[in-house]
């Protein structure tokens, strides 16, 4: 049907269903893929436009309810969204950016309605757009600035002064126009569409009954794929000898979600095609929920090879803990608990598959682009070189999108039809089916002397890894490493099990268990200084780890130790907010305001494991300066940090580089976007790229260490000194792609294999911080608000403090999810209607304190932030919550009606 669209001051003729959703013609048939969609549902707002003039969810929005209207897109050229794209732009608004595009329309309509709104209207206006990256600050900052009229610039850094600067992303432009290429947002226009029908049972046993005259019922099906069709081996996974997750399920299911076939075909017939019409006899089995049910004696084994379901164990001992709790003068113990939580990504999976030859290549958004080749490699049962991974812009990820999902089952039918496939998640597909943070389940036990000085410290962990192993083994070794805090103990002994579950599969997500244990460690501080009658602040500064110090793994410090740094940067905001707090609460009432504090620490890297990354710089005959970086950037900013550091090893400002990132048949392994090592590690190999072609020019030019490089052209000048020489790119001899230079880096942190009681050198360093949180909480209704969040991180060297700075904003929004309102519950939160995550409403004022305490071992000094940046805060405002109701809370979320319950237990007892 022809409907007659206003878009963006044209109008257009647009063949599309009158039913279709705006959105969806607007991206499907007008190929305007700004417009994003993340849950089709009107929920996460990433869909907003303009409907004349006020923001709507497209999502939500008929074609035919839009036609005659004036529909204004990201796309347009409007003078209030040119004036926010360059806020954005210029204050770190966007980091994945798949928000980006929403956020700015929802801006644009209220600075048309609002010229002078204040914080709260700001709020208001972009309320009903979700962001999982940047905590909402900057993204509030820059809209205040397009009310004030201010105009946002971004500065520019010369040649050598990158590092440090607040130069703005340097993908960020695509990110502020809608032009950044997602996972959906691009696939051939032949391409068949793909489904996966899943298990509705967490343990069953299925068959099927006739597929073929399903697929000859349904002229537009290409293909209905099963176990029996993978080509190569129906296995995937994290570990190289741990392969137990299929493609397919064989016959039988572990987990509620499990994929058990896929349609391949024309969009309505693999969307048409109901799961109840498709001939699938299901068996349903006892399913083990919950840890306890898992090692529950006798109960059956997940896998044949773990009879006990216990996937993996991890360990560490130091000292005699039992000697030294006795020396102590108080003791705290606890028991904790938490649930699964969900990555909340605003961005599905999405992506496509083209078979080229007997070549298969992948575009999609991921995590890991060389794992993705590697198990694609497997399931199709060619070698690796017959893969290529081109990673798309990605749209979040915080650990979720390092396990494989669509990758293998579009690989596959792309390769067996010959035909492009593609597919998109839907919210509840991508929530159900794909990994989650661990539940844990802890116990703990802390000591210290009279002066408030550890002396031991013990705890036990249990992890749901879920139905297959993905990360837990890295869940459980990293933990016990980590679960004493950033603290001098001299009595130690961790240990953790990673358990398997007929539950949805526990990944990676920002902090691979560490924020868990924080919960436990940090309570139990507050703990002992309430028995010692010590202040909170003080008996943390008392014990915190330090130049020289040791570790429990048995490793020292020598340098990049900045937690007391962080300490003494909060302690004046920390004093102030307490003094402000009990002055309040003196007046009594049934609003209580309360302030905590929490400190953390995080190795950067893998743990143990050697983890390198490769990275190269070359420059054509041309004079096209290409910075070859296998480094995905889901959000954090690698794309611009590491060209950051590369650009004044080498000697040029950044403006001089093009760049290509991720895509597998151009770029060197960087080793998977985790465990807050791309600034550390890539970083490294970034620089030594750097310092590589640089050495290289210096010599063709016999010039010294200190001469000033210039590009112009084919021209490169190099001037040492008086002296100077200008190289003729195009008279040097060039290989066969035109490069005439080339400078590679290989980095490799150095750390030593734990031994069996978890010592030696897990990590080359750590980053470490200190947060302060107020509360107010309404005793009535057990409701928390969360006002303010100071937060002192040492990050050895800011490369880039705005980007820096935002990581933290969203830690600490994600952090204050965890404490207060997330929660994963199979079945019932698969949307982000209920399953809720901090919205701009609900953020605080966030103070960040950047201390730079350099690493030696690190590029220019930085270590990592991402996963640093969440851990402090939950615990944090547990603390806050306890110092405003006296009320200890070990189990999060703390939602309204457990703190209430948690109240009325406590009055009762007074």
């Amino acid at each position: 049907m022809a409907l007659t669209l206003h878009v963006n001051g044209a109008v257009h003729q647009v063949a599309a269903a009158p039913f279709a959703s705006l959105a969806d013609t607007l991206r499907e048939r007008m190929g305007l893929t700004g417009t994003k969609i993340g849950c089709d549902a009107g929920d996460c707002g990433a869909c907003t436009v303009l409907m004349e003039g006020e923001q709507v969810c497209s999502c939500l929005i008929s074609t035919a309810q839009a036609e005659g209207k004036a529909i204004t897109t990201i796309e347009a050229q409007h003078p209030v969204v040119d004036r926010l794209r360059a806020a954005f732009l210029a204050h770190g608004a966007a980091q994945c950016g798949i928000c980006t595009p929403g956020m700015i329309m929802a801006a644009a309509d209220l600075l048309g309605r609002n010229q002078n709104p204040s914080r709260r209207d700001i709020e208001d206006g972009i309320g009903g757009v979700l962001c999982r990256c940047t905590g909402y600050v900057k993204i509030i900052e820059a809209i205040a600035d397009v009310a004030r009229g201010t105009n946002s610039l971004a500065p520019l850094a010369e040649a050598g002064a990158a590092v440090g600067a607040r130069i703005a992303r340097a993908d960020g432009v695509a990110k502020v126009a809608g032009t950044d290429k997602f996972g959906a947002d691009s696939a051939p226009a032949d391409a068949l569409w793909l489904r996966a029908v899943r298990s509705p049972h967490a343990h069953a046993r299925f068959t099927f009954g006739d597929l073929e005259a399903v697929k000859s019922a349904h002229p537009g099906l290409a293909a209905i794929l099963t176990a029996a069709d993978i080509p190569g081996a129906n296995s995937f996974g994290i570990f190289p000898t741990i392969k137990d997750q299929p493609v397919l399920a064989p016959g039988f299911v572990r987990y509620r979600g499990e994929a058990v076939l896929a349609l391949v075909g024309t969009r309505e017939a693999v969307e048409g095609l109901a799961d109840a019409a498709l001939p699938i006899a299901w068996t349903v089995d006892a399913a083990l929920i919950g840890v306890e049910a898992g090692l529950t004696e006798g109960a059956p084994a997940l896998h044949a090879n773990i009879p006990d379901n216990v996937l993996t164990r991890g360990y560490l001992e130091t000292g005699d803990v039992e000697a030294g709790h006795r020396l102590g003068a108080a003791t705290a113990e606890g028991h904790f608990r938490t649930g699964f939580v969900e990555h909340a990504y605003i961005e599905p999976e999405a992506g496509y598959a083209l078979r080229v030859g007997d070549r298969i290549e992948v575009t999609a958004c991921t995590q890991a682009a060389v794992m993705d080749q590697e198990e694609v490699a497997r399931v199709i049962g060619v070698p690796m070189a017959s893969v290529r991974i081109v990673p798309t812009a990605c749209g979040g990820g915080f650990g979720g999108k390092l396990d494989v999902s669509i990758q293998p089952l579009i690989a596959v039918a792309a390769w067996l039809t010959g035909k492009p496939v593609r597919v998109i998640y839907s919210r509840t597909e991508s929530m159900a089916s794909t990994t989650k943070r661990h539940p844990s389940k802890i116990w703990a036990k802390a000591s210290a002397d009279t002066q408030g000085r550890f002396t031991a410290y013990e705890m036990t962990g249990d992890f749901n890894t879920g139905a297959y192993a993905s990360w837990g083994p890295t869940v459980a070794n990293r933990v016990p490493v980590h679960a004493t805090g950033p603290y001098k103990v001299p009595h130690v002994k961790n240990a953790t099990r990673a358990v398997h579950t007929h539950e949805v599969p526990a990944g990676a997500f920002r902090g691979f268990g560490v924020p868990q244990a924080a919960i436990a460690g940090e309570t139990l501080i507050d703990d002992l200084a309430e028995q010692l009658g010590l202040d909170r602040w003080a008996i943390r500064r008392i014990n915190a780890i330090d130049h020289g110090d040791r570790t429990p793994t048995g490793q020292v410090l020598h340098a990049s130790a900045g937690l007391p740094q962080c300490l003494d940067a909060v302690k004046a905001d920390y004093d102030a907010m307490v003094a402000a707090a009990e002055a309040e609460n003196a007046k009594g009432g049934r609003i209580a305001r309360g302030i905590g504090v929490a400190c953390m620490w995080y190795g950067c890297g893998n743990t143990s494991m050697s983890n390198p990354s490769r990275m190269r710089i070359t420059l054509t005959a041309g004079g096209k300066l290409t910075f070859l970086n296998g480094a995905v950037d889901i959000g954090q900013g690698s794309t611009t940090v590491l060209l950051q550091i590369a650009a004044d090893a080498l000697g040029l400002p950044t403006t001089d580089f093009d760049f290509v990132i991720g895509d597998t048949d151009r770029t060197y392994d960087a080793g998977k976007t985790s465990a807050s090592r791309q600034t550390f590690v890539s970083g490294n190999a970034s620089k030594l790229a750097g310092l590589d072609l640089r050495a290289k020019i210096l010599a063709l030019a016999n010039a010294g260490p200190q001469a000033k490089l210039k590009l112009d052209g084919t021209r490169l000048t190099v001037a040492d000194g008086e002296a100077g020489r200008v190289i003729d790119l195009a008279t040097l001899e060039a290989d066969e792609t035109g490069i005439v230079l080339a400078g590679e880096g290989q980095y490799d942190p150095p750390t030593t294999v734990l031994d069996a009681k978890g010592q030696g050198i897990p990590y080359a360093t750590y980053g470490f911080a200190a947060q302060v949180a107020e509360v107010v909480v309404d005793r009535v209704l057990g409701t928390v608000k969360v006002t303010r969040i100071v937060a002192a991180h040492d990050v050895g060297r800011a490369i880039n403090p705005t980007l820096t700075e935002g990581q933290v904003h969203g830690g600490i929004a994600q952090g204050l999810g965890l404490a207060l309102m997330e929660e994963y519950l199979p079945g019932r939160t698969e949307n982000l209607h209920d399953y809720l995550i901090p919205t701009a409403g609900d953020m605080p004022d966030i103070v960040v304190k950047l201390i730079e305490d350099p690493e030696p071992e690190g590029p220019f000094g930085a270590k990592g932030v991402g996963e640093p940046a969440l851990v402090a805060t939950a615990p944090a405002i547990l603390s806050a919550i306890r110092h405003a109701t006296g009320v200890r809370m070990r189990e999060v979320p703390v939602l309204p009606h457990k703190l209430w319950e948690a109240l009325q237990v406590r009055e009762a007892a007074e």
